[in-house]
């Protein structure tokens, strides 16, 4: 049994993180490819965005085709579009070809997200879900701690074509988990009631349970804040503070270190105090250390030192929190779990989207506007967290689904 789990979570996990994978290695090369390709910061975050919104529109796609096809085949698909997509990056000849490419780079590494998360529905509920997709966060941490710094040295030592070479190659590593490693955990019977039509209606069906998009919007604001730090923590910590990308990176490992740590406690915390209850203390706890930073940011008292421990203290609460609402939030969609893990993804991307823009409007070069965005971020997720949590009920204790792992 423990075998099982953790060759399911290292098998998903990998295939999770090639998406992020392309983002984390990315960062530390923003300003050098602004430089190269003689494009403005914003051309440059462009090129970040565009990611995004391919993520957040492929999920839509992505989620039913796995409950009709199966989880196996939108996966094939989705990673030879990145392969693609990220040979184009590589040999992009200037910031216009090269951000129409991270769209298309983007539109196969969504698969990554949204199949994975269906699998561990189809394979375990409650508490167990939890478990697994904590487990699975380990695997993924190896992208936002290790990426960042292996970007740092590529660009150092090869430039940064050399990120999207990377890239690739992982690519072709997940094509060969897929091949050989993942089992299909959706039956062909379970397929036979799903269609365009049906996929529609179940979107219809998510949209409409409060309950459900309640939970999805709380996750969405929590990464969203994340996606704030992204897009703009290079600039912030490399031009306005005067940190080598080098240090950066490692300034960036530390508070993805403190997320996925904190992630490792939510299958115990959860099967001991309830998954609501844990999500209630976290999403308070969370938005609390992250006003406190905006807080002193305002007063001048936010220098480095303060941003990177509050930082690390906040995010570990956001892993406490994420892993546990996408458990919840699938919980009573088993049978949709394809397309509700899409919508999930997709509202995270498009509010995530949204949030970098509208923070893009106020960037001047200096903090303030970072530490806004991700406070507010984190505000919107406690607001909502007041009425939706008060009326989720607790998941019912793990339950296996399928033995597909066996």
């Amino acid at each position: 049994m423990k075998k099982n789990f953790l060759r399911a979570a290292l098998v998903l996990g990998l295939l999770s993180a090639i998406g992020p994978f392309a983002i984390d290695m990315y960062l530390p090369a923003l300003p050098s490819i602004g430089k190269s390709l003689g494009a403005s910061m914003s051309e440059v975050q462009a090129s970040l965005m565009a990611f995004f919104i391919a993520m957040a529109l492929g999920q839509v796609l992505y989620g039913p085709a796995s409950d009709m096809l199966g989880r196996k085949r939108p996966l094939y698909f989705g990673l030879v579009l990145f392969a693609i997509g990220s040979v184009g990056c590589a040999l992009a000849p200037d910031i216009e070809t090269l951000v129409v490419l991270r769209f298309v780079q983007g539109l196969g590494a969504c698969a990554g997200m949204v199949v994975p998360r269906a699998v561990v529905r189809d394979l375990h509920t409650g508490a167990d879900a939890a478990r697994l997709m904590s487990l699975l966060m380990l695997v993924f941490s190896v992208s936002p701690i290790l990426a960042p710094l292996m970007g740092s040295f590529l660009i150092e030592w090869f430039g940064w074509r050399s990120v999207f070479w990377v890239v690739t190659v992982a690519a072709g590593l997940g094509l060969w988990l897929v091949a050989t490693q993942l089992p299909e955990t959706w039956p062909e019977k379970n397929r036979t009631s799903s269609t365009v039509r049906s996929a529609l209606a179940g979107y219809g069906v998510l949209l409409r349970d409060r309950h459900f998009m309640g939970l999805v919007l709380i996750g969405a604001f929590g990464i969203s804040s994340f996606f704030v730090y992204l897009a703009n923590s290079s600039f912030v910590l490399i031009n306005h503070y005067g940190l080598t990308p080098r240090q950066y990176s490692l300034a960036f490992a530390l508070n993805a270190a403190s997320f996925i740590g904190a992630s490792q406690l939510t299958g115990r915390l959860g099967g001991q105090f309830g998954l609501v209850p844990l999500v209630r203390v976290s999403v308070v706890a969370y938005a609390a250390v992250m006003a406190l930073l905006w807080m002193l940011t305002l007063l001048g008292m936010g220098g480095l030192d303060v941003m990177i421990v509050l930082l690390f203290i906040g995010y570990g609460f956001l892993g406490l929190m994420l892993p546990t609402l996408t458990v919840l939030s699938l919980e009573s969609h088993g049978a949709l779990a394809g397309t509700a893990s899409a919508l999930m993804g997709t509202m995270q991307f498009v509010i995530g989207a949204m949030a970098m823009a509208v923070v893009g409007v106020f960037v001047d070069g200096s903090a303030q506007p970072m530490v806004g965005g991700i406070a507010a971020c984190a505000a919107l997720a406690f607001w909502v967290a007041r009425t939706t949590l008060l009326q989720v009920r607790p998941p019912a204790r793990g339950r296996r689904r399928h033995h597909a792992f066996k």
